[in-house]
């Protein structure tokens, strides 16, 4: 996608085409970001760190870097998604399915919330687990084709997807740093902080 290379690559010209508030008339309305660059900006105020990647190599590429970066080679990643594992199964990782082994947990999740950066996941990534269960250290795989603009427009979407049987267990994660905002909406209730890698593939 053009506008993450833009974000991610050459910063030439930014200033010129950087639009201030004060500049614009009083009465005109708020110029409104494309729904990704709002993902990725309120992401990243959150406290996540975010991994563009163009293919699969490159996710594969950086999803080492992690473990490198970490020192994770010699840990447990919990890995609860046969699919997902299937995906990872040249990685090497060292994988478990209880959460108490592991130092990190290897997912997917449901949608991208761009309106305030968090992440929508249910069952089909946690199973019926609690947040507070799963490790502290998360890195998360999923498509720029998965950002939406609002909470409700995802939770639109997993009902649409999944007419026969709706899962449970559906929660955001939002905070991604020690010090985020305490104040949570009914969705995240009983969250807690992670430190979270999102691993994004370009697939429009």
């Amino acid at each position: 996608m053009s506008l993450f290379r833009k974000i991610f690559g050459s910063k030439s010209g930014d200033s010129e085409k950087e639009i201030k508030s004060s500049e614009r008339g009083k009465y005109m309305p708020e110029i409104k970001l494309p729904i990704d660059e709002r993902f990725t900006i309120n992401f990243k105020a959150n406290g996540g760190k975010f991994l563009y990647c163009d293919n699969l190599n490159e996710i594969f590429e950086n999803l080492q870097n992690i473990i490198d970066e970490n020192k994770w080679e010699s840990k447990k990643a919990l890995l609860l998604d046969e699919n997902l594992k299937a995906r990872f199964k040249d990685s090497e990782l060292n994988t478990t399915r209880v959460s108490s082994e592991s130092t990190f947990f290897l997912t997917t999740c449901e949608n991208l919330i761009a309106n305030d950066g968090s992440l929508l996941i249910s069952s089909h990534q946690i199973f019926e687990k609690k947040l507070s269960e799963l490790p502290a250290n998360f890195i998360v795989y999923a498509t720029t084709s998965q950002i939406v603009d609002t909470i409700g427009e995802g939770l639109r979407g997993i009902k649409t997807k999944n007419q026969k049987k709706i899962p449970t267990n559906i929660t955001t994660i939002k905070h991604f740093k020690s010090d985020a905002d305490k104040d949570k909406d009914f969705l995240s209730y009983g969250s807690s902080s992670k430190n979270l890698y999102l691993l994004l593939l370009e697939d429009l």
